[in-house]
Order: structure tokens, then sequence, then C-alpha cells
């Protein structure tokens, strides 16, 4: 970790660079350009709202407050794997030509996401102002959930980057297995809908514990207990490790396989 935490400085204007260059490739001849990063989300509250709200009746006061709280911190992590599994393939040609970490790739997809995440809590305060729902002062605590989530990405990335260098299938197989962890994570509903002796299941999913907060301090207005923090650093810490244990070891062989 310490090994990691040194490239991060020593790349950290390579970092940047490159997650300001993945973000101008994204929007890259868009007429809207960055605005999609606040319009994104709107568009998906309104649907999923119009979809579960709506037509399936769900009953939940201020559901686009209760779906957004989720549904934002669920977009980054799932943008961010989508974009980092390919950020080693993606730049073969600049690992062929120069000596680089290859750390900085995925660090850079995530990154650039995290940028993504920040512009996409404007309409969601904006909606919170609107629709006059309480504007809680645990929003302060965001940063907190955050730390967990970012972990936990990172780990994420790191090893689904590292394995897709020998096994291209992977940056399908992420594709359909994050079409299937957004359903198993409650973001379009409560854990408290699920029966009781079927939550067990659900509680298996860390994401639960990375990404609950979010919705205790933007919709509930409430902290989360000592405990759960701990849990979702402590998830967060070990994907981390796990991740970047994996891409470590075999990263000097990425340039033969790419």
């Amino acid at each position: 970790m310490l090994s990691l935490l040194r490239d991060i400085v020593r790349h950290r204007e390579l970092i940047w660079a490159l997650a300001l260059k993945e973000l101008r490739v994204r929007y890259k001849r868009s007429v809207l350009g960055f605005f999609w990063a606040l319009l994104n989300p709107a568009l998906l509250m309104i649907i999923m709202t119009l979809v579960f709200g709506t037509i399936m009746r769900a009953r939940i006061d201020h559901y686009p407050i209760f779906l957004l709280s989720m549904l934002l911190p669920w977009t980054f992590f799932s943008q961010s794997l989508a974009y980092a599994v390919e950020s080693v393939v993606g730049n073969a040609q600049l690992m062929k030509k120069i000596r680089i970490a290859k750390v900085v790739f995925p660090m850079a997809a995530v990154l650039a996401n995290v940028i993504n995440f920040g512009l996409s809590l404007i309409p969601l305060a904006l909606l919170v102002l609107v629709l006059r729902f309480p504007l809680h002062w645990t929003w302060v605590y965001l940063p907190v959930p955050m730390a967990g989530l970012l972990l936990f990405t990172l780990g994420a990335a790191f090893l689904f980057s590292a394995v897709n260098v020998f096994f291209r299938d992977v940056s399908h197989i992420v594709q359909i297995l994050l079409s299937a962890w957004f359903y198993f994570t409650p973001i379009i509903y409560s854990l408290d809908f699920i029966p009781a002796r079927h939550r067990w299941i659900f509680r298996l999913n860390p994401l639960l514990y990375v990404m609950n907060g979010f919705r205790l301090s933007i919709y509930y207005g409430l902290l989360p207990t000592v405990q759960s923090v701990a849990m979702s650093l402590a998830v967060g810490l070990l994907a981390l490790y796990a991740g970047y244990a994996v891409f470590r070891r075999y990263s000097d062989a990425f340039v033969f396989y790419v």
C-alpha cells in the first residue's frame, strides 16, 4: 500500500492529465459537453421515478430524493468500473513507447468519474430545494461514505483492469455483472422491503455497507453508527488491498499482452 501512495504522489500530475483527457474524449463533439454530467442523473431520476414511483407505485415519500441518494453513488461506481476495465488495454501504445507506472490508468479513469460525481450533486441539491425537501446538515458527512466508496471502486478497478489484460472477455462480463449488481443493491427500493428471511442474502453485497451512508445523510438526515462507518471503510480498504495486490503482481507482464 505504501508503494501505491508513492505512485500517487509521484505521478499525480499525470493522473490528473489523463483524467481530464478521459473527460474530453468522453464529451468530444457533444453539443452539451460537460453539461451531460448534470443532465444524466436528472434524466435517470425522471425515468425511474415514473416507472417505480408512479407506474409501480412505490410507497416512498419524496421518491426522487430517495432514489438519487443512492443512484448517484452507484452511477459513479458503475461508470468508473466500466471505463477502468479497459484503461490498461486502451493505453497499450503509450505503455509500449515509454516506461510508466501502470496504476495511473485505472486511477485516472476513477478520478474522471469523481469529477462527474461532484458535478452530479448540483442537480440533486437543486431538486431538494425545488421539492422543498429538508436540506439536512448531515450532507457535511458525505465525504466519509465517499471515501469508502472511492477505496472500494479503486480496488475493483485495479482488479478488473488487470484481469482484462489477459482475458478480454472480462470487459463484457463486467457489463453483465453491473446490470445484476444494480438490482442486488437497494437503490430503487429499501432493504426493509425485502422479506426478513431473505435479507441475509442482500447483506452479502459489499456495496450495501459502502453506500449506506449516502442515503442516511441525504434522505433520512441521520448519521450512521460507528460500527457502520468502520464496516464501510474496512470493506473499502480490503477491496483496495486485494485489487492492488493482483494489479501489482502482474503489472510487469502487461506490456506483453496488450
